[in-house]
């Protein structure tokens, strides 16, 4: 007998772009290299390695971000510690807007994510190390 998915990832997606904020590409670029914000990429290892990176970007694979974020989690991550904005991107946006909200209802403050992910980044051609 087949699953029925009662909540897809659609609804899944506006619940999360209704609590969270949601940066263009030309509003991340302009807080690229504050020091008060850090960015976290969430793609997979062979995503970086294939597509390229943001510079100064922090990695955290989506499957480790609420282990990483939990202080008290064996798998804490000092930099979610910090008295940072915390801005979040995946490939196009759809797992940094659920991580973000994920983030959120953790209680790390303040998060964001980019619309349209690394690819809007690097289409408008801010700047990216290549692999």
């Amino acid at each position: 007998m087949p699953q029925t998915i009662t909540k897809g990832y659609r609804a899944l997606l506006e619940e999360a772009n209704a609590l969270i904020r949601t940066l263009g590409v030309e509003e991340a670029r302009a807080m690229h290299g504050q020091g008060d914000v850090v960015f976290v990429d969430l793609r997979d290892p062979r995503e970086l390695e294939r597509e390229g990176r943001m510079p100064g970007a922090f990695h955290c694979p989506r499957g480790m971000l609420e282990f990483w974020i939990d202080p008290e989690s064996p798998y804490a991550k000092p930099v979610f510690q910090e008295d940072k904005t915390f801005i979040f991107f995946c490939a196009g946006g759809w797992r940094s807007a659920l991580a973000a909200k994920t983030a959120q209802e953790m209680g790390l403050e303040p998060v964001a994510h980019i619309e349209g992910g690394f690819g809007a980044w690097k289409k408008s051609g801010a700047p990216v190390q290549l692999p």
